[in-house]
């Protein structure tokens, strides 16, 4: 069997620190339920039903794909691995065939899988976007993708199947059962999905002869009250499951598929709910997933023009005013308080929150993001003052952080410190991070980021960027001065 593997290693613990992300005159805000983890057989958090998982896999072992007892799989072909999840995770999607073949009864007489009633969840990260994803339209998987299965589709229903799988532009989760009856009858739940490429997703379904339900990241997506009446013959289920792809491992599900649990009896709403924001941290937050922080987007600056020691960003940006409060104390200090979340237009959510501590007069920068990567960038949301409210609309419905930053800047280049260590990456105590000459608020106004070329004309009015910059004039429109000013406009202690 051809097996291939990449991205070994990386800690279970991982999400811990994250936690060390970088603080400047801060607060942290997570607009989400908390990160307690949960028993896989758990019920609620100790409150409720138990339920013992059938079997388990966690893709640990890269080289065999053994579940958690210890059988290997029947068979596996073109796999690879990723460390996007919680430790790693098995990837099936290759441009040759590919699958990963499991027992839905061992040897010994273990069952891994039951069809007619019980529960199955897992995590999976496609690797496209469906084609109505509301920030980054994709074209879907291509094919109606397998992520788990149990024999096949037939015309007839002469042969049997057991299906979760989505369709090829990505916009709806389905499930699928046929009986070999050949009444040519198909049961089939689905749902309306918007995915993101990278973006984990907890789905799990329960089924019975009473009620068949879809779970989506933790919340009921849709469910069928008269139950599951056809599944797979005995004939079918010895030939086991395919995880990921059809048995021809044609019809893949191109992405990431991470602890897969199985029971043999119809797990609770709660207990779902529980396990996904017991679990999410790691999936949702993996410093990897760096797509997730793209979900929100920087404010518009009022600033017009660079001028040094004048910050080159300004203005209410993405924050909008709602009142003034009057339980607000000054201090030395900053933070955010008060934080009410409500749910918007096309999924997303308001948040709104009030700035306190602080000084009269002082604008503090408000940066946002999606995931505590410490090396991606956040993004600036605005300028606030303390002891007034603000709202943020249109942010994302999975996770936000926010931070504040102070006024200070140390090195004058006209990025407060928080912006140079948050979203520019810039040295706050070096004005001229890149040594081009040519001080970092001022490559970041006109061109936004820093390696600009010195000698380069953008606007072919025959001075460069170095001397557009001496002279204080915008290199991106022509001049035509025809006299050089040569006073700096920083003294970066140029020759």
């Amino acid at each position: 069997m051809k097996t291939t593997k990449k991205g070994n290693g990386g800690s279970r613990w991982l999400a811990v620190a994250l936690t060390r992300a970088l603080v400047v005159a801060g607060f942290l805000f997570l607009a989400q339920k908390g990160w307690t983890q949960l028993d896989p057989g758990g019920g609620g958090g100790g409150s409720g039903p138990s339920y013992t998982p059938l079997e388990a896999w966690y893709f640990e072992d890269t080289n065999a794909w053994p579940n958690a007892y210890g059988f290997d799989p029947i068979s596996f072909t073109n796999l690879s691995s990723s460390c996007l999840g919680d430790d790693t995770a098995v990837v099936v999607d290759s441009t040759d065939p590919a699958w990963l073949q499991y027992n839905t009864y061992e040897a010994d007489g273990t069952t891994n899988l039951t069809v007619d009633s019980g529960s199955v969840m897992f995590w999976f990260a496609p690797n496209w976007a469906s084609t109505n994803d509301a920030y980054y339209p994709g074209s879907g998987s291509g094919v109606y993708g397998r992520l788990l299965e149990v024999g096949g589709y037939t015309q007839d229903s002469s042969y049997g199947w057991w299906s979760i799988y989505v369709d090829d532009v990505g916009a709806n989760l389905y499930f699928s059962a046929q009986t070999n009856d050949s009444s040519s009858n198909c049961y089939t739940l689905s749902t309306p999905i918007d995915w993101t490429t990278n973006r984990w997703h907890f789905i799990a379904l329960t089924y019975s002869s009473t009620n068949v339900s879809l779970y989506v990241d933790g919340a009921l997506a849709t469910n069928d009250p008269t139950g599951l009446t056809v599944w797979p013959s005995q004939d079918v289920l010895t030939n086991g499951f395919f995880l990921g792809s059809d048995s021809n491992g044609v019809l893949q599900a191109h992405g990431m598929f991470d602890d897969l649990r199985t029971y043999n009896a119809v797990v609770d709403s709660d207990t779902i709910n529980n396990y996904f924001n017991g679990q999410k941290f790691p999936y949702w937050m993996n410093p990897a997933n760096w797509a997730n922080d793209n979900l929100i987007a920087s404010g518009v600056s009022s600033a017009v023009a660079f001028a040094p020691y004048t910050p080159v960003f300004s203005g209410p940006g993405n924050l909008i005013y709602v009142t003034n409060v009057s339980d607000c104390v000054t201090s030395s200090n900053v933070w955010i308080t008060n934080v009410v979340v409500t749910a918007a237009a096309n999924g997303s959510m308001n948040l709104t929150f009030t700035i306190g501590g602080g000084y009269d007069g002082l604008a503090y920068d408000v940066f946002a993001n999606s995931t505590l990567s410490k090396g991606f960038p956040w993004s600036w949301q605005g300028q606030g003052y303390h002891c007034n409210r603000y709202t943020l609309t249109g942010l994302p419905n999975t996770a936000c952080f926010l931070q504040l930053g102070t006024p200070q800047d140390t090195d004058g280049d006209g990025l407060t410190d928080a912006y140079e260590r948050l979203v520019s990456k810039t040295n706050p105590n070096v004005a001229d991070t890149d040594g081009t000459g040519m001080a970092d608020g001022w490559e970041i106004f006109y061109f936004g980021h820093i390696g600009v070329d010195p000698n380069a004309d953008p606007d072919g009015d025959g001075m460069t960027n170095y001397q557009e910059y001496m002279a204080g004039t915008n290199p991106k429109v022509p001049d035509n001065f025809g006299v050089l000013v040569t006073e700096p406009k920083l003294n970066l202690n140029l020759p």
